[in-house]
């Protein structure tokens, strides 16, 4: 696995996300209490795209249908689904996700 940086802690306020393409695939990236996350940008329901849901808490919101996927984990709330997540890392003022 291999480190790639994924932005600046700066680029992302405390409860907000975006899509990142990095290492060839299309990442959710979130910053959610103080913490950053990374999981496949992909819904598991029809493909809609998690970086441009909202967030509740660690909950990201899918800007398509309403499927619910905690950022943690890439786990779907109260649906049998799951999408990627991976390790995502602060060092300084960088982030970075392991792919």
């Amino acid at each position: 696995m291999a480190k790639h940086a994924l932005c600046k802690t700066t680029d992302l306020g405390d409860g907000e996300g975006k899509t990142i393409s990095v290492g060839g695939k299309a990442l959710a990236v979130f910053h959610a209490g103080g913490s950053f996350y990374a999981i496949d940008n992909t819904c598991a329901h029809r493909g809609g795209p998690l970086g441009e849901g909202y967030l509740d808490d660690k909950t990201v919101v899918c800007p398509w249908h309403g499927w619910r996927y905690d950022v943690t984990s890439g786990e779907a709330v109260g649906t049998p689904a799951k999408v990627n997540s991976y390790k995502v890392e602060v060092k300084g003022d960088q982030v970075f996700v392991e792919l």
